[in-house]
Order: C-alpha cells, then structure tokens, then sequence
C-alpha cells in the first residue's frame, strides 16, 4: 500500500518558519516533520509514499535527493571526486514527488497524484500532523467497513470542523463547534481509488478536499470514521512546534512508535 502526503501548502500559520522553507520541513528534533510522518508510516510496514509539492518543493527533493548524505558516516576525496559510504543508514523508502502546483488546493494535489497510486486503496495524510494512531489497524478497519474513504476522526477543541459519526459511518460535518470538543478530521485517511469520482467537475485549483468532495462521500454513506482516542497534535503554530519538540526531547514522544532513532 502507497502513502499519500500532502506537503504543498503555505504554511502561513508558520510563517515564521514557513518563509524560508516548506512546512513539512520544519524539523523537530532535528528531522523534518515530514520524516517523522514517514516514519510513523513505515512502522505499520508502508515505505512507498507520494508526496504532493508546491511551495518550496524543490527543498523536499533536494533533502531526499541528498539523504544518503544527511544520515550516513562519508569519506569524501575532493582530489579525485570520490564518496565513500562507511555506513547505509538509508530508510527502506521508495519515494514519489510530484509537483501538484503552488496554489493548487487539497483535493486538486489528490486528483493528479491519483495515477502515482494506481488501481489499490491507499492512505493519505497532511505533512503536518502527529499521531500515535494505529495506521494498521486503520487499514483493517477500511477493509471491513468496505466504504471507499475512512477517516481518523480525533478530539481537540473548539477551533477545527467537527465530524458527525453515525455508529461507523460519517453523516456530515459541522463548522468550528463551539463548546466542549467533537470528533475532528484527524487527517490519516485510507481511500479508495474512486474518490476520484468526487473530484470531477469542481474547481479542483480552488475546491479543498475537506469541503465537497469529503461531503459528497459522506453524503452518500462512503465514508466511514475510525476513532482514535490517543495522541493527535498538528503543527499550526510555533507554540505547537515548540511543544511537539519538548516531547521529542523528554523521550516520549507518543508518535514514536519505531524502535530506533536516526
């Protein structure tokens, strides 16, 4: 199964950070934020992503172009222009980049990566989001549900669109509740290919995937919810950098769900 990163936004949240490099850039613990989600995936068993470029795309292919060197002890002979490897410390990653516009909106980045993933259901996520959700399960339970979507419904406050579950099942979504906490889009999303269905005749430049293609799906009962109960934190804001960097520090960091640290 193929991972779907969607890593092509401002970022203007953290512009802080953001004008000198793409979001999913932003390093936490010295790795960028987009490596600790390919992590996250590859301990489930899934090393075969796309991920979708737009602003500052060029940085991600050039940190993967170049990874080998970012991780690994290296002899380099600048007399004769050679480079040894003492150590391949690469990860077992095969990754696709696909420049999917500046501008583009969510569910235009899905539509014209959707020939990169082929005929088989796939995940996809934000290149901002942290989580200790169990992406394995996640997929048995797309399987069992048997919809064409599954979204990982996760609860936080106030500020994000909330999701309304009908037993297993998405009925809707509700703008920015107020009062205590509902069932959010936690991103972490298992798809079948024929979403593409719902991304045809919008103004995919312009149409957010969240807006009418996950209320179209919803709409006609092909999206079901997983609920995850644990960690969900995304990256919005320095603060929120700042915190996801203090649990990486302390060595707890709940989305550290691999056995090794590089």
């Amino acid at each position: 199964m193929k991972a779907v990163i969607l890593a092509g936004g401002l970022g203007t949240r953290l512009a802080e950070e953001t004008v000198t490099r793409p979001k999913p850039m932003v390093e936490i613990g010295g790795k960028p934020i987009l490596w600790h989600i390919m992590k996250m995936y590859s301990a489930h068993g899934i090393n075969d992503f796309v991920v979708c470029l737009g602003y500052k795309g060029y940085m991600i292919k050039e940190y993967f172009a170049n990874y080998l060197m970012h991780v690994s002890n290296v002899t380099i002979d600048l007399k004769n222009g050679g480079v040894e490897l003492h150590e391949n410390r690469s990860e077992p990653w095969k990754i696709t980049l696909i420049e999917t516009g500046l501008n583009t909106q969510t569910a235009g980045r899905i539509k014209k990566i959707l020939p990169y993933v082929g005929e088989e259901d796939f995940c996809m996520t934000y290149g901002d989001g942290l989580s200790d959700v169990d992406i394995a399960e996640s997929i048995a339970f797309h399987r069992k549900e048997d919809r064409l979507a599954t979204v990982t419904a996760v609860r936080l406050p106030g500020r994000f669109g909330a999701v309304e579950i009908d037993d297993t099942k998405v009925s809707g979504f509700v703008e920015k509740p107020r009062g205590e906490s509902g069932w959010i889009n936690g991103g972490f999303f298992v798809l079948s290919p024929q979403i593409a269905n719902y991304l045809q005749d919008l103004d995919i430049e312009n149409t957010p995937w969240e807006q009418a293609p996950m209320k179209g799906i919803s709409r006609d009962g092909e999206m079901s919810a997983y609920v995850h109960e644990g960690f969900w934190q995304p990256m919005d804001t320095l603060r929120e950098k700042q915190y996801l960097e203090d649990l990486w520090q302390s060595g707890e960091a709940p989305w550290k769900v691999w056995k090794d640290i590089r």
